[in-house]
């Protein structure tokens, strides 16, 4: 909501961010999948965070500090939104948070969160979670050698048409001084291994347009049948929409639970 004042762009986010997390292949009995605000213990444990958490404290957020560079309005829930991220991680006892090399900050804010909590109400209610860094994919790169990003425009769709993954494909920034060229091959790395690229890149040097047309076979044959699937659970939002209702009943059972932890702790619960 720091961004999204649209009820129907909001509603359509949130089907589409469920039909991506069903389609790239989260199984609903494996994974609890569910809309965070079917779960007002979220918000609940935010503003207890909230109120121990010094302001200086967050204004070395990253996402704080890009917003004041790029004089963006800064909402007070795009300040606090790391207190918010913390309450979302620490509510379910997690032992591992895997993350982008960009998002290790909001894992360490809910370790120090959980740290002061724990301290300030002399109470063992939070876990201290552990992040998790593929070092292979930290950092996605985009077709412009940057991070890959929406908001600089150098992505490549998750369920793109063919068409778009060889215009993005062909749209890759390149260095005519280089025998390889390494923002393709940056994202090629994604998809197989140096060993299987060796030879492709060895005998290919130069020639750019080849290797290009390599990486739009591969990113097709990844991208395809996600885009099929994804077609398909489209026909049947009823079936998604119940994904959601199921996994937000299993979500809201255990953020309960902790709750009534965390009211025990801070005294409010007299009854």
């Amino acid at each position: 909501m720091n961004s999204v004042q649209n009820k129907e762009k909001m509603q359509r986010n949130i089907l589409d961010l469920a039909l991506d997390f069903l389609a790239i292949g989260l199984d609903p009995q494996k994974c609890t999948i569910f809309k965070q605000s079917d779960v007002s213990e979220h918000t609940e444990l935010a503003w207890i965070f909230d109120t121990i958490t010094p302001m200086p404290y967050l204004e070395r957020s990253h996402a704080y500090k890009d917003a004041i560079t790029n004089g963006r309005e800064i909402t007070v829930g795009l300040f606090n939104y790391p207190m918010l991220m913390a309450a979302d991680i620490l509510l379910y006892d997690v032992d591992i948070v895997p993350v982008g090399q960009d998002q290790k900050q909001h894992v360490e804010y809910a370790r120090d969160t959980a740290e002061k909590f724990n301290r300030v109400f002399n109470a063992d209610i939070f876990k201290l979670p552990d992040v998790k860094i593929m070092p292979e994919v930290a950092v996605v790169p985009g077709t412009d050698g940057r991070k890959m990003s929406k908001s600089y425009g150098n992505t490549i769709p998750l369920f793109a048409s063919d068409e778009e993954i060889e215009k993005a494909v062909m749209s890759i920034v390149t260095d005519s001084s280089g025998e390889r060229p390494e923002n393709v091959y940056a994202i090629h790395r994604l998809f197989k291994s140096e060993s299987e690229l060796a030879s492709l890149y060895d005998e290919n040097k130069g020639k750019y347009k080849i290797l290009k047309e390599a990486l739009i076979s591969d990113l097709k044959a990844f991208i395809g049948p996600l885009r099929e699937k994804r077609a398909q659970l489209e026909q049947d939002t009823e079936y998604v929409l119940d994904i959601l209702k199921e996994g937000g009943k299993r979500a809201k059972q255990k953020a309960e639970k902790k709750m009534e932890a965390v009211r025990e702790a801070i005294g409010v619960k007299l009854y």
